[in-house]
């Protein structure tokens, strides 16, 4: 599919710095010295994982701010077990898919039929829900997502659930280790080959597909720094000829009779280099090496990135002020450490600019962060792992809500990723509209009340079990306090808690003893009667907060 006039026609070029005013936010990059309480790691926690467990808070709280983003940036556990099949195919021999038993992973089985890799697909996207929801304490699914989003795919179009586990397998392998290397190997990525037409990229005919994408979406951006040309993205098609796709191994191969051996010229921009057109098996790799090199041998391609990272992990508008202080000492961190990610993830998070309370309680929810965040933050409980039919049946219902609510994983609107990553002027904002706003309230309100039951298993919020992990959860102010510092991020003002503690956990009574005596009977017996009272009370309270506009920020 060629995408060129498409995205010339429908997708909006956004500049490197916002045009909105200034938020008057003059901190840097030196290293945050501020203090380390609750506020702050549930800050840290919000916009790195997905929600902020108050058994995660606590975890860091016998940790320095620094010790706290070296352990979230160096993940020690496992990756997820591959997805499973969890769908009903034929067993009948010969029939598609019948070689592979239920409850197997069906990864590495190369098939071509066309309902099985629908089926495929629909099970990777349960599969990476729930990898979401049981994520360990790192930044890994969240970073995992960004880069999944950075490269822009679409499984719907590629139609191989197959080649979508695999690429989201080399992301994980890169995400938090080199940038540039990942970028040469998701070039020969299958799934990207077929999806920007590199596996028809031939000599006789360049196809500038995935040159232009390279340069414009994943390395050097559209702003004012980046001054590549058209006969730029004409020669980088050139130094990309050759690569092809083997169907039988779904594995990426070089053909040299299919590459362009000349030599391939570039602009002032890229120092007027020359690449030197190469034959044999290795003239691929090679003159690949050349154009990587070239590319992240200017300042804007570390620029283009930090400002993606910071988009996505701080706040969405960037003005001169941060550019200045932020972004670009960043990228200079970016570059001197060859492209290494953690060295420049770790000076943001540990920076003041991060921690800055103008940048903390405004970071709009992504449907993620709505879904599986609130998953975590009220302790869901799910099925053991070893009930896989189970759990990806339930898996499917909230990959489901977040697509219901404007995120489909690994398939964006097309190859920019997210408009709310990239969108100018509304960023984030595009996630909040007339129509995800209340299917977001629907979702936490049936979650509240019956939540959702697969093979007669209901999953749900239990509001008695989760406000108990609370110090003191017979005071109705220490509960209502305690239950903000974890849900919310913008504080309430002490009229508005008086209000909402009276009318619901109090039930429009004076004195806080009425809860007080309500939660001291259940706790002494809990019997369903007892049950009820504080639940139906608890149940409204957290319904309540969880269908404010605060509760949509981050």
């Amino acid at each position: 599919m060629d995408r060129r006039d498409f995205l010339t026609a429908k997708r909006k070029k956004t500049p490197a710095l916002s045009q909105q005013a200034s938020r008057n936010i003059t901190s840097g990059i030196n290293p945050y010295s501020g203090p380390w309480t609750e506020n702050e790691i549930v800050h840290l926690l919000k916009r790195t994982m997905f929600g902020a467990k108050k058994a995660d808070v606590d975890y860091f709280r016998s940790r320095t701010m620094s010790q706290s983003v070296d352990e979230l940036l160096n993940p020690t556990a496992p990756q997820p077990a591959p997805p499973i099949k969890e769908y009903v195919t034929s067993t009948q021999p010969g029939t598609p898919d019948a070689n592979i038993a239920q409850g197997t992973t069906w990864v590495n089985d190369i098939n071509n039929d066309g309902t099985v890799q629908s089926q495929r697909r629909g099970s990777y996207k349960k599969w990476w829900t729930g990898a979401m929801i049981n994520q360990d304490r790192s930044i890994r699914e969240k970073i995992v997502m960004f880069w999944v989003d950075h490269f822009g795919n679409e499984t719907a179009d590629i139609g191989n659930g197959n080649w979508a586990y695999t690429q989201q397998n080399l992301i994980r392998q890169y995400a938090l280790s080199n940038f540039k290397q990942m970028v040469d190997a998701i070039t020969k990525d299958v799934m990207m080959l077929r999806y920007l037409n590199g596996y028809l990229n031939i000599a006789s005919a360049p196809d500038e597909n995935y040159a232009r994408e390279l340069m414009e979406l994943f390395t050097l951006g559209k702003g004012p720094g980046s001054q590549y040309t058209e006969n730029d993205v004409r020669e980088a098609a050139k130094v990309l000829t050759g690569w092809q796709i083997n169907g039988t191994t779904y594995t990426s191969v070089f053909n040299p009779a299919r590459h362009s051996t000349v030599n391939k010229t570039f602009s002032s921009f890229f120092n007027n280099t020359v690449i030197t057109g190469r034959t044999g098996a290795t003239a691929g790799q090679l003159e690949l090496t050349d154009l990587l090199n070239m590319i992240f041998a200017t300042q804007e391609a570390a620029k283009f990135i930090v400002r993606k990272f910071y988009r996505f992990f701080v706040y969405y508008t960037i003005d001169s002020a941060t550019e200045n202080n932020v972004i670009t000492p960043l990228a200079d961190i970016f570059r001197s450490n060859n492209y290494d990610i953690k060295p420049v993830l770790s000076a943001l998070f540990k920076s003041e600019h991060f921690f800055d309370v103008l940048n903390q309680n405004c970071y709009i929810k992504n449907p993620a962060d709505h879904v599986i965040g609130s998953l975590r933050e009220m302790n869901t409980v799910f099925p053991a792992l070893s009930d896989w039919d189970t759990n990806y049946g339930m898996w499917n219902f909230f990959y489901s809500t977040m697509v219901n609510t404007g995120l489909n994983l690994h398939d964006p609107p097309n190859v920019a990723g997210m408009p709310a990553y990239y969108q100018e002027p509304l960023y984030h904002e595009i996630w909040i509209n007339s129509d995800s706003l209340p299917k977001r309230n629907q979702f936490t309100d049936a979650m509240s009340n019956n939540g959702f039951t697969r093979n007669g298993i209901r999953v749900n919020f239990n509001f008695v079990n989760y406000v108990q992990q609370f110090s003191n959860p017979g005071n109705p102010n220490d509960l209502i306090d305690d239950a903000l510092k974890f849900i919310f991020r913008n504080q309430l003002s002490y009229e508005s808690k008086k209000t909402i503690k009276t009318q619901i956990l109090l039930s429009n009574q004076q004195w806080d003893y009425y809860w007080t005596n309500a939660w001291a009977a259940y706790m002494s017996s809990p019997t369903t009667a007892n049950f009820n009272i504080v639940n139906n009370r608890l149940k409204s309270l957290f319904q309540y907060f969880f269908n404010l506009a605060e509760y949509q920020l981050s």
